[in-house]
C-alpha cells in the first residue's frame, strides 16, 4: 500500500490524509412490476420478460470499466437497490456476486443488502438469496393496512406483507422494514398500528419515511388528500417515541435500528464515504488522488450511469456506461458533506470533515456558528451534532451550507 497522499491547501500549507474513505458498491436493478405513483427513482415497469442475462453482462462490463478507479481498495458493503432487485433469479444474483468477488477486494464480513418487495413471487426466493451471501434484506412494506396499500398503488396486500416478513426473518439475521406515514386518509392510530406490526414482528431495523409528493410522479401531477402538517408532525413524534420505547436507536433522520443492526452501507453514505455505482442510472462518489506540485490532493468525483435500461446495456457492453462525470468544486464540498452528515442524529466527529473533504473545518466555521446561534447545532472541538430542533428543520439547516 502506498503512503497516504497529502492535500495542498495553499502556499506552504499541506495536510496529510490517512487515505481514501471506506468504499461501498451500489448495484441498481431498474425494473418493477408496476411503477408506484409516489416513486421518483429510476424504475421502469417491466414489459415482457426480464432481460436478465444481457443486464448481468452489462453490469459486469460496467464493473470492469470502473476498476481503474477502485483497484486494490477494500469494499465493505454491497447494496442491490431499485427498482425491485428481488425480481432477479437466484442464478442472476449469484453471477453478479461472483463477478464482484472475482474483481474487487470484498471484505469477508461485508454487509450485502438486497431490496425486496413482499410479493409472493419474490418471497419464495429469500432462502436462495441468503445462500448466495446476501445477509441483509430490506422489505418495501410501506403499510400493513390493505386500504393504504391500495392508495399507494402497491401490488402486494396486507397478508402478503405479513407473510413476507415472517419468511424473511426465518432466513435473515438482519431485516429492515420500510414504512411510510402521512399517507392519504391516514390517521395517527393507523400509523401507529402499522408501526406496532413492524416492531412486534421482530424486525431488526425500521426505516420510517414521511410520504412526500416528488416532482415527475403521478402523485405530484394528481395530488391525493394528505394529513396536514400538524398531524404529520404528531405522527413523526409518536413513531420516534414508540420505537425508542421498543429499544430501537434513532441514528439517522428516518432510520431506526436495534443495537448492532445499523445499516453499514447507508452509514457510509451519510459519513461521506466513497461508493461505486453500477447499473442503469446508478450514482457514484469516488475520491481520486490527483498529483500536485507538492504531493497529491483528493478530488471528489461524482458519476452517473445512463438512465434508460436498454440504452445503458448497449453502452455498458461497449465500455461506455457513463452519462455524466464531474469533479466536485472545493466550494461545494462543505454543503455536500453537511447534506449527508447532518442527517445523523449523533452528527459527526470534527476530524471526519477534514478526512473526507481534505479541507480544514474552518471553511464552514461561519455556517456552524450561524446554525448554533439559531439553536440548530451543538458542537465542541470533537463533535458537531444537530439539536432536536435542527433535525426537525433539517432543510433550513442545510441551506446555511449552500455555496
Amino acid at each position: 500500500m502506498s503512503a497516504a497522499p497529502t492535500i495542498v491547501q495553499g502556499p506552504g500549507e499541506a495536510l496529510a490524509l490517512p487515505g481514501p474513505p471506506p468504499l461501498s458498491l451500489y448495484i441498481h436493478i431498474p425494473w418493477c412490476v408496476r411503477k408506484c405513483p409516489y416513486c421518483d427513482f429510476n424504475s421502469h415497469e417491466l414489459r415482457g420478460e426480464l432481460p436478465e442475462m444481457r443486464y448481468v453482462q452489462a453490469l459486469i462490463a460496467d464493473l470492469e470499466s470502473l476498476l481503474p478507479l477502485v483497484w486494490g481498495r477494500r469494499v465493505d458493503s454491497v447494496f442491490f437497490g431499485g427498482g425491485t432487485p428481488s425480481l432477479l433469479s437466484a442464478q442472476a444474483l449469484g453471477d453478479i456476486l461472483a463477478a464482484v468477488r472475482a474483481r474487487l477486494r470484498l471484505d469477508a464480513y461485508a454487509e450485502i443488502t438486497l431490496e425486496a418487495n413482499p410479493g409472493t413471487v419474490e418471497a419464495v426466493k429469500f432462502e436462495a438469496f441468503r445462500a448466495l451471501g446476501v445477509n441483509r434484506l430490506s422489505l418495501g412494506i410501506q403499510s400493513f393496512n390493505a386500504a393504504h396499500l391500495r392508495a399507494l398503488g402497491r401490488i402486494h396486500d396486507d397478508r402478503e406483507a405479513r407473510a413476507a416478513v415472517e419468511i424473511a426473518l426465518r432466513h435473515f439475521e438482519n431485516v429492515n422494514l420500510d414504512l411510510m406515514y402521512a399517507l392519504p386518509a391516514q390517521g395517527l392510530a393507523e400509523a401507529l398500528a402499522d408501526l406496532g406490526v413492524a416492531v412486534s414482528s421482530g424486525a431488526h431495523h425500521v426505516s420510517a419515511y414521511h410520504l412526500t409528493l416528488e416532482p415527475n410522479t403521478l402523485f405530484h401531477r394528481h395530488p391525493p388528500s394528505l394529513p396536514d402538517d400538524d398531524l404529520s408532525a404528531d405522527m413523526q413524534e409518536a413513531i420516534e417515541g414508540e420505537l425508542a420505547r421498543a429499544g430501537f436507536e434513532h441514528y439517522e433522520t428516518s432510520a431506526f435500528a436495534r443495537p448492532g443492526h445499523r445499516c453499514r452501507h447507508n452509514l457510509n453514505y451519510w459519513q461521506f464515504g466513497d461508493y461505486a455505482g453500477i447499473g442503469a442510472g446508478a450514482h457514484g462518489k469516488l475520491s481520486v488522488a490527483t498529483p500536485t506540485a507538492r504531493g497529491h490532493r483528493w478530488e471528489v468525483c461524482r458519476q452517473m450511469r445512463i438512465k434508460h435500461p436498454r440504452e445503458y446495456q448497449t453502452a455498458a457492453l461497449a465500455g461506455a456506461p457513463l452519462q455524466q462525470e464531474t469533479v466536485v468544486a472545493a466550494a461545494e464540498l462543505g454543503f455536500e458533506f453537511a447534506m449527508n452528515a447532518l442527517r445523523l442524529i449523533e452528527g459527526f466527529e470534527t476530524r471526519l470533515f477534514t478526512e473526507r473533504t481534505g479541507l480544514p473545518l474552518q471553511v464552514i466555521a461561519p455556517q456552524l456558528e450561524q446554525a448554533q446561534a439559531r439553536g440548530w447545532l451543538v458542537r465542541d472541538h470533537l463533535r458537531v451534532r444537530p439539536t432536536r430542533q435542527g433535525a426537525r428543520f433539517l432543510n433550513d439547516l442545510l441551506e446555511l451550507f449552500l455555496p
